[in-house]
Formats: structure tokens, sequence, C-alpha cells
């Protein structure tokens, strides 16, 4: 009897055994990453590698990864890793972490156009890529060796003309160092310079030094200004190398500049975990904003594995202190970096419009280019909105546009017309 008993009971227990195989079985081609995930609408993969490079407004990555704000949002095996320059950025961003590249980055906003267009990879082959925020506005400067301390240069490069038309006369080089040809720097420095009737392609080379480097290069007359986001500018001061002629802000106010962008392989295959990584950066730029921690935030980013560089060249300029190194010195300033305010987050289509045009201007891009079309698969405003939704901000622009935007110099592009803003500018390397 207790032998029967027994082998009824191992009947029940294999048939009951083999029902919940079946079952979870069925749940695994559903849900295949977890039940638990799948109604918590949680994160496909855990992990992505996203690059940087050491900047101040790489400062939400940082906190994002130092704060545990990434692991917050389920995604605790985010990877944040030091790129050497925006080349290698780009290469990374081409091999993918598949490759042993990178799956996204803290990033100058034309280049995800750039790379999705083939206008700067290798044989121009695309690779695809969404911007999903923005990561700050204003913050980059064009700084002047110190031989050209006396004629303190400002917004009006006019004086800078004629000292370098005299350098070049004795046979001396001049030049102008950005960060990438068609980025955010080189659009800067351009503007700054053929504002004033200096043509940037014909009377200054025009060179690409990473920003780490800057302050070197500088130091043993390799450029004769540059532009390049903090801490490097006011390191320069700090070693009495050169000076600030402008922060960037002044040019445009509160003018786009990083974004945080995703392959869109990366995107597509993991929608969660993209909006998780975004939601953490949306948090951190947040907490970025927070005036009562700019001291923590300047402390961090100056760790080795970030920016490696001394607190004294960073706090000042995160707290709004700009000492142009002239004598002029400005409390709060009006054109520090903003991280959250001013909705720099949120990445307006309008402006990478507005750097889209600029690189026609430059010959980056063909005049008939359909910029729209790239900027509707580009720019994922959308995931923004979600996320913000998420988040439970309320604050969220109501158009895809900011609208006409004038520069320092009375030029007015209209998202509208940027025809008319092209046609408006006096140098540039395309007709009109």
């Amino acid at each position: 009897m207790a032998g029967r008993s027994q082998g009824i009971s191992r009947r029940k227990i294999l048939k009951a055994g083999a029902g919940t195989a079946a079952l979870f079985a069925a749940l695994k081609t559903k849900f295949p990453y977890g039940v638990g995930i799948a109604e918590a609408a949680g994160p496909e993969t855990t992990k992505a590698n996203l690059g940087f490079i050491a900047l101040t407004d790489a400062g939400p990555l940082f906190v994002a990864k130092e704060k545990g704000i990434f692991a917050k949002y389920g995604m605790p095996d985010v990877e944040v890793q030091k790129q050497a320059s925006w080349g290698a950025t780009r290469d990374n961003l081409v091999l993918g972490s598949e490759g042993n590249g990178i799956d996204g980055a803290h990033i100058l906003t034309p280049m995800p156009y750039l790379i999705s267009a083939g206008k700067v990879t290798q044989n121009n082959v695309p690779t695809p890529m969404y911007i999903l925020a923005r990561l700050n506005l204003n913050g980059q400067c064009i700084s002047v060796a110190k031989e050209y301390i006396d004629l303190k240069l400002g917004l009006d490069t006019k004086p800078f003309k004629a000292a370098l038309e005299a350098k070049k006369a004795s046979g001396k080089p001049v030049k102008a160092a950005m960060t990438f040809p068609g980025g955010t720097h080189d659009l800067w420095i351009r503007y700054w310079l053929s504002a004033g009737g200096i043509d940037p392609d014909k009377d200054i080379e025009t060179i690409v030094v990473p920003p780490p480097q800057m302050v070197a290069n500088m130091k043993v007359g390799t450029m004769d200004c540059f532009c390049v986001c903090e801490p490097w500018n006011l390191q320069l001061i700090h070693q009495g190398i050169g000076y600030t002629a402008i922060t960037t802000g002044e040019l445009w106010n509160n003018h786009p500049e990083k974004s945080f962008a995703l392959r869109a392989a990366y995107v597509d295959k993991n929608p969660a975990a993209a909006k998780a990584l975004l939601m953490a950066v949306m948090e951190a730029q947040q907490w970025c904003e927070n005036p009562a921690n700019a001291e923590e935030l300047s402390t961090i980013m100056g760790k080795k594995q970030w920016m490696n560089a001394p607190y004294d060249d960073i706090v000042d300029r995160v707290k709004g202190k700009f000492d142009y190194g002239t004598g002029k010195v400005v409390e709060k300033h009006p054109h520090m970096m903003r991280y959250w305010a001013n909705h720099a987050s949120y990445p307006f289509q309008s402006h990478d419009l507005w750097f889209l045009t600029e690189d026609i201007r430059w010959g980056k891009f063909e005049p008939s280019f359909d910029t729209k079309s790239l900027i509707g698969k580009v720019n994922r405003e959308d995931l923004w909105r979600e996320a913000a939704k998420e988040l439970g901000i309320t604050d969220i622009p109501a158009s895809k546009s900011r609208g006409k935007e004038t520069f320092f110099d009375g030029k007015v592009f209209d998202p509208e017309n940027p025809a008319a803003y092209l046609k408006s500018l006096s140098i540039k390397r395309v007709e009109v």
C-alpha cells in the first residue's frame, strides 16, 4: 500500500512538474526577460556603454553613474567610458558595443547627423543615430593666446583680423583650433571669426585638437585661438597662457550645445533600456542644475576617471563666476552653462536645423540636402516627452521649435526659412 501511495504521489508530482515547465516555457516565449520585468516594463538589458569627452557638459553622465541614478532606473551595468577625442567617439559609435565600441555618448550636437548621413564615417557608410536629449545650453568659450592680451578681444574680431594679417606678413602661421570639423566648437569659432570679416578657411588655418590637449598646444604656440568647453579655458588663464575672449552664450543666448545620443540599433532593440538611460540622464541634469550642488559637482567632475582636472580650474565657472583673464570678472554670468533650466534638456528640432544649416554654410552638407527628413529620423524628442511624463515633469515645450533665434550681430535664424538666414551671411562656402 505504501509503495502504491508513493507511486501515485510521484506521478502527480511529475505531471504537475511537466505542467509548470510548460507554463514557464510559454511565459518565457511571451516575456523573454522575465514575468516581473514584463509587468514592470523594465529594461531589456541592464547594460550600456556610453562615451564622454573630459568636459563639464558631460557632468550629467558622471553624476548618473556616481550617484547610482542609472542603477535606480534598472541600468546598474552602465559603463561611462572616457574617449580620447571626438574622432574616437565617432569610431567607437560606428563599432557599437558588439564591436568593443560604445552604444551612445555625450556628443557634439551635429555629430549624430554627420554620422547618420555617412559624412564623417569610413567609406561614407552611415551609422544611424538618435538624439534623445540635449545635455546643456551655453558654457563653451573662445580663448585667445596671451600674445594678443593688449587687444582684450571680445565679440568684435576686427582688431584680431589686423593682428593676424600682420603676423602672417611676418611669415608666421596663424591657426584657430576646434574639436571636430562641423561640430559645435567649429561652428562657434567660425561664426565669431567671420562676423568680424575673418574667413576661417582663407585668413586662418583651422585645426583639430582634442579638448584636453588644448592648453598644452596653446602653451607651445600651436594656435592663436581655440574654442572648447570647460575646464580648459579657465585652466589656460590659471597657467598664464591666454585669456577668454567670449563665452559662447554671448554669441547666441541659451544656445544648444552637447546632446545625449544613442545608436539607433541600440534604441530599436532596447526601447525600455533607452528610456531608462534617458530618465537617469534627465534626473542627473536636474541635480547638476541645482546651485547647492555646484561644489560637489565640481569635485565629482575633477576626479581622475572623469576630467582629471584640478577643482580650482572647474568650480568658478560651474558657479557662474567668469574671470576672463583680462581684468574683466563677471559674477553670476547670464550665459553660464545650464543643464536643466530654460528647457536645456529638451532637444528642439529647430536647433538641429540651425546646426545643419551652418554645416551647409561651410560645405559639410550639400545645399539641396534634405535636412527635414534627417532631423525627423535622428531627433527623438518624442522619446524625451515620454520620459518627461513618466518622471512627472510638467514644464514641457509645446512646440518642437523654439522659433526665431537672434545672434549677437543681429542675424536672425528663422527655422521656417533657413535659406534667408544663409543668404544674409557674407562669408560662406555655398551659393544661395
